[in-house]
């Protein structure tokens, strides 16, 4: 089964988006995402050098909490824009240690960082050990380093396993 479907996480994620962006349940959508979900794992398998264990237990939840965060950070900065004034800002550079080791683990984090409103992650260290992230409203860096482990890198740690 895996000769044919590599990754089926990926092979179902695909479908779903092609049906999202055909913005139809008709049949010959359902076919073609089904198609797509599954000769693109297939095609691009050789590009993987091993693929990456991921927990989907522990993976939706996150999804769920990445979701919420996003809701919750529009109206925070949407806040800090409407009712704060520049000078009453603390924009700050957070270099962030890295538990995570493998590179998709890292992907992920790094764009969860940067898809929640208010923070951006910029680089990840030569090493692979830091990430760089700028943070647009952050009055003590190391309780929002702590904020940002706790919250996303342990709940990552758990999915990718």
């Amino acid at each position: 089964m895996r000769r044919v479907i590599p990754h089926p996480g990926l092979s179902v994620l695909l479908a779903l988006v092609w049906l999202l962006m055909a913005n139809s349940l008709s049949f010959g959508a359902l076919l073609i995402g089904i198609i797509i979900g599954v000769l693109l794992p297939l095609f691009t398998a050789p590009f993987w050098p091993r693929r990456p264990d991921v927990r989907f237990r522990y993976g939706i939840p996150y999804v769920l909490l990445v979701l919420w965060d996003v809701v919750i950070a529009n109206f925070e900065v949407a806040a800090i824009i409407l009712f704060r004034r520049n000078r009453d800002l603390h924009p700050q550079w957070l270099v962030i240690p890295l538990e995570l080791d493998t590179p998709e683990a890292i992907t992920v984090f790094a764009g969860t960082i940067s898809l929640t409103p208010g923070t951006v992650s910029t680089d990840v260290s030569a090493c692979g050990k830091y990430l760089l992230v700028h943070a647009l409203d952050a009055a003590d860096p190391e309780a929002e380093i702590a904020r940002i482990k706790q919250r996303y890198e342990a709940r990552l740690k758990k999915v990718f396993a």
